[in-house]
């Protein structure tokens, strides 16, 4: 190989290798991929489907109510939605979701019994800031703030951008 052949192999390479360490990049602080596990989702999220997930959005823009979210949690990443914000008070009452003492209609839900529960349950008054409560959407089977509390911000891994496994179910959220 002559000095040229050296250069021109050495940009090659060099070119995979910037690709390589872009997607790396990429994946650690842009982007993520997560598997749905267990039931508390449903029917949104099924067990099994798979979900990419945008870890740089809440850096930019506030979260808001109804995002999906996922968090860690328990040594875990679990999937839930946000339903409570800092500075709301949160109650259930008959079945109906009450935001600040008014009633919120939750139009992702169908069918789903959820206990009469509000945020004093919790020991609180109104949720602090960089707080957050999260629920699943399978109320009836969902381990979600009712059991451990409210999440914090930096818990907070990033918000569900789309489902894409399996792909006759792709959805942007």
């Amino acid at each position: 190989m002559d000095f040229r052949e050296v250069t021109e192999l050495f940009k090659d390479t060099f070119k995979y290798i910037l690709v390589v360490v872009f997607v790396f990049l990429l994946f650690i602080f842009v982007v993520g991929i997560e598997q749905v596990v267990g039931p508390s989702m449903n029917p949104t999220l099924k067990e099994g489907n798979v979900i990419i997930v945008n870890k740089l959005l809440y850096r930019l823009k506030n979260i808001e109510r109804n995002d999906i979210v996922v968090l860690s949690q328990e040594e875990k990443h679990m999937i839930k939605r946000v339903v409570g914000l800092p500075g709301d008070y949160i109650e259930y009452k008959d079945n109906y979701l009450y935001v600040n003492g008014v009633k919120y209609k939750e139009k992702f839900i169908k069918d789903v019994v959820t206990e009469d529960f509000s945020l004093n349950d919790l020991g609180y008054d109104k949720i602090p800031e960089d707080m957050y409560l999260v629920l699943g959407d399978n109320r009836e089977n969902s381990r979600d703030s009712r059991n451990y509390g409210l999440i914090k911000k930096d818990q907070i891994i990033g918000k569900a951008w789309a489902k894409i496994w399996p792909i006759k179910n792709f959805k942007l959220f």
